[in-house]
């Protein structure tokens, strides 16, 4: 992938026996996804869980871009949960939350609370310039991750993942069985 084309990496995962279709997006100025440790982590945790990896993608970290990726994500039927890896940071070009946040219906503000309780004790002070941001959209649970594996797998594993199930049952609405 090159920033000045824009270009996706993308690769489509043979499903496993999961029940939850799970997109992992990277969000990357350049990049290859066979170098993808935020990605790796991300995958790795959820096929622990015999959860199925729907698509994963490595993706410019452009407001346009992420904004558009997430969106077409949300359209597809086999996507049930969507996390996203990188661009949160505080530099010009990171872009990830804010393209985000428009698309979300309800956040989940205390995702971020856990996040950084977790990130502290795993990378220390370096915590201070993480943005995490977590909602619903289209009934489909949204994570945005910053892209620091170590943080990532400690999240994704606490987290996410436990969480996965429930989340994806209360966010599909009143006809589930995922009540609180």
């Amino acid at each position: 992938m090159t920033a000045e084309t824009g270009a996706e990496s993308t690769s489509e995962e043979e499903p496993s026996n999961g029940e939850i279709g799970v997109a992992v997006v990277t969000i990357s100025a350049d990049g290859r996804i066979e170098d993808d440790a935020a990605g790796d982590a991300i995958v790795a945790a959820f096929d622990a869980e015999d959860h199925e990896i729907a698509i994963r993608e490595l993706i410019d970290r452009s407001y346009d871009n992420v904004q558009a990726k997430v969106s077409r994500l949300l359209d597809r039927d086999d996507v049930d949960i969507v996390v996203t890896a990188g661009g949160t940071g505080i530099g010009p070009e990171d872009a990830t939350i804010e393209a985000v946040r428009p698309l979300l219906e309800k956040e989940l503000s205390a995702f971020s609370e856990l996040f950084y309780a977790l990130a502290f004790d795993e990378i220390g002070t370096k915590a201070v310039t993480s943005r995490t941001l977590a909602g619903v959209s289209d009934r489909t649970p949204i994570f945005c991750l910053p892209n620091e594996p170590v943080a990532i797998s400690s999240a994704v594993e606490s987290i996410i993942v436990p969480e996965a199930d429930r989340l994806v049952a209360l966010a599909s609405g009143p006809d589930s069985d995922g009540g609180a």
